[in-house]
């Protein structure tokens, strides 16, 4: 059952991982003027992808300083999210299955 939880919660941190890359692509085919956010269906995916990372990178583009029309908040997250968040969980499972020390 352990093994269930951790094996869904790391499937979601990918899935979201994932919603990061897409709401990044979404934003650069938006400002080359590709998609068009006159569309509802445009602007509907637009606002989702917006409310689901906005409020993870807002705390993220608060600490880092500007960097004229660079936005490298995403880039911190997913790093955020390689490099410390999934071998947390990952050590968090293995100590609680294999009693083993943090």
């Amino acid at each position: 059952m352990l093994t269930l939880v951790f094996s869904l919660l790391l499937q979601a941190i990918r899935l979201y991982t994932w919603v990061i890359i897409l709401s990044c692509v979404f934003s650069f085919l938006y400002g080359f003027g590709v998609l068009d956010t006159r569309n509802p269906i445009v602007w509907n995916i637009g606002r989702f992808l917006n409310r689901l990372t906005e409020p993870v990178l807002r705390p993220i583009r608060n600490i880092l300083p500007v960097m004229g029309n660079m936005d490298f908040s995403p880039l911190v997250l997913l790093l955020l999210i390689q490099y410390v968040l999934i071998p947390l969980v990952r050590q968090l499972y293995y100590t609680l299955v294999f009693n083993a020390p943090l």
